[in-house]
């Protein structure tokens, strides 16, 4: 990549150069292409800097994707606190149209960073500088490195050969890969965070408690939707996203919440898409309301922009898209991060209630437990077993899947027992066969599913073969564990606020008729946190209940054991004669929270 130091001749700044700035890169290694052409931004620079006084660091800063000896650190230094309408986009230069956001600039900033190991950052231990420009929408991105293993670290941006500083972030390392880790880790766990239907509270009860080593987002980190009359938040653009523009200025938006900016500052993300990142019910050939051209433009758009905008690594591509990833923490776990929405996903349902109203459910119907459909593309899948394969090889304690959609299988069962959701893994049996397969062939214990996306929650044994051999009092014959957390904000699946009068009765319903289901809530908001040890995992469930006005208020409503080389759900202390304070728990029983 063109070196841009010697040419714009800085005085005071040697050391910078736009490559240093990881957002300038291509999200795809294996596509130069889709990076920002560093010749053009050398041809349009003037030659001068923006000074301290002209620019602000105006979204916080964020760090992300750690690894034992780097992490990515993240920031926006701008002139202005619109987004830029660019004229580079991943098919080249093009005119811009209209006179909406902030026009591109012949101008840079330069950005230094500072990480070390006390909040003063007296004890630094990395350094370095990098240029940003209106190409990138400001953002900067840089990778720390040389750092310890599981290692606290603080870090802050400067304007450089200036006073003008960020606030100071903490993040953290992870293990290396054959380290004996010596304590547990604590995940918070995320997904569906929708800005107008209310406040982010989940991620502010999180903040209040400081209780995570690291945070996992399962995705719909943004919302594309034009904001509703009735809705409490109003996000920017005010209209649904289609341009790099619109996809920039929706994150923007989102990124200005306070508890957001919060979370992001004080601990490391590890995130992933799902479909409204670009569009709803998206899959590989476009979504329910765009197709063709216009939606191979709009993903495109929504890819750039996350990349600039999300504190994560490119990764080892083989196109423009693969966000999914694996992190060895020690030997305690693997995470691997799965993308079964954006990447090579076949059609899933479009249109209003599952494709019933003039969509297409019937065709899904007929093609869910076609062989050859495939919810994550072929690449990925046999990326997938390779790496639970490796994992269950080299003796990690214990595999943790971070994945969007409900893996298991789910029917109301009233009339018949046809699957709930043909959106999640029940529209493509096969390929969940296929993950089953290698499960149960290569004797891979201690699997344990991480899902999103339905804006409920469900903690479900997980079982191949229609539960043959299975026992839902006991869990024998379980090959896993899934825990399904809820949004942090958008609406339950039954739309708007229902009360507990009609959501409980529906979770005991689905218990039911569904032998595989041992807990089940459509009420609350929030998220789980997962505690991870040698010998157990803890998982426990958090209500927020009022989404309405800002608070780190939250209700405990579930928790949940899985106990190392069982493979299934403790039957004790909560399933089984257990107590939950939400929804529906198998053989047990529901009060109300203390």
């Amino acid at each position: 990549m063109l070196r841009l130091t010697a040419a714009l001749s800085l005085a005071g700044v040697v050391s910078a150069s736009f490559e240093n700035n990881l957002a300038y890169l291509s999200p795809s290694r294996r596509h130069a292409s889709l990076a920002v052409p560093l010749a053009h931004v050398q041809k349009r620079q003037s030659g001068s800097l923006y000074t301290a006084a002209e620019v602000n660091f105006t979204h916080g800063i964020a760090s992300g994707d750690p690894y034992a000896h780097s992490v990515i650190l993240w920031t926006r230094l701008s002139p202005t606190t619109d987004n830029v309408a660019s004229d580079i986009v991943p098919e080249g230069v093009v005119p811009i149209y209209g006179d909406e956001g902030a026009p591109p600039s012949s101008r840079a900033a330069c950005v230094e960073y500072r990480i070390g190991t006390d909040e003063a950052l007296t004890n630094v231990v990395n350094s370095g500088r990098a240029y940003t420009s209106s190409e990138v929408d400001w953002t900067v991105k840089f990778e720390a490195t040389n750092l310890q293993p599981f290692t606290t670290y603080f870090y802050r941006f400067n304007v450089c050969d200036s006073s003008k500083s960020s606030v100071v972030g903490r993040t953290k390392t992870i293990p290396t890969k054959d380290q004996t880790v010596p304590r547990n880790i604590k995940l918070a766990v995320y997904s569906c965070s929708n800005y107008p239907e209310g406040y982010f509270n989940a991620y502010g009860a999180v903040n209040a408690k400081d209780s995570a080593d690291y945070i996992l987002h399962l995705g719909d980190y943004i919302y594309e939707y034009k904001a509703g009359l009735t809705d409490l938040r109003k996000p920017l653009p005010d209209r649904e996203t289609y341009s790099l523009y619109d996809y920039r200025k929706r994150t923007a938006s989102y990124r200005l919440d306070p508890d957001l900016a919060l979370s992001h500052q004080k601990f490391p993300w590890i995130p992933v898409w799902d479909d409204h990142e670009v569009a709803d019910n998206s899959y590989k050939d476009g979504s329910k309301n765009s197709d063709g051209e216009e939606f191979r433009l709009r993903k495109q758009a929504a890819v750039r922009s996350y990349f600039e905008w999300m504190p994560l690594r490119q990764v080892t591509m083989d196109d423009s898209l693969r966000i999914w990833r694996d992190f060895s923490i020690g030997n305690l776990f693997d995470l691997i991060m799965l993308d079964t929405r954006q990447y090579n996903r076949d059609v899933t349902v479009l249109g209003p209630l599952g494709g019933i109203i003039g969509g297409n459910k019937n065709e899904v119907e007929e093609q869910a437990d076609w062989v050859n459909r495939t919810i994550m593309g072929f690449n990925q899948e046999a990326w997938f077993y390779t790496k639970l394969q490796e994992s269950s090889d080299r003796q990690a304690r214990w595999r943790l899947v971070g994945n969007q959609v409900i893996f298991s299988r789910v029917t109301i069962g009233v009339f018949n027992d046809e699957p709930f959701n043909l959106d999640q893994w029940d529209g493509y049996i096969a390929n969940r066969d296929r993950v089953y397969k290698t499960l149960v062939d290569n004797k891979i214990n201690n699997t344990v599913m991480l899902s999103g996306d339905s804006h409920a929650a469900w903690v479900s044994d997980m079982v191949w073969k229609a539960e043959e051999g299975y026992d839902e009092n006991t869990g024998a014959g379980a090959v896993g564990v899934e825990l399904a957390g809820s949004a942090v904000s958008s609406s339950s699946p039954l739309t708007g606020i229902v009360p507990r009068l009609i959501t409980d009765p529906i979770s005991k319903l689905l218990i039911k008729n569904n032998p595989t289901l041992q807990w089940q809530d459509l009420y609350y908001r929030g998220y789980f946190e997962m505690d991870i040890g040698y010998d157990a995992i803890e998982a426990q469930f958090f209500g927020i209940p009022n989404l309405k006005k800002r608070s780190t208020e939250e209700i405990k409503i579930a928790k949940f054991l899985i106990r190392d080389g069982e493979n299934k759900l403790a039957r004790n202390p909560t399933v089984g004669g257990g107590v939950a304070y939400a929804g529906a728990l198998k053989n047990g029983k529901v009060e109300k929270a203390p």
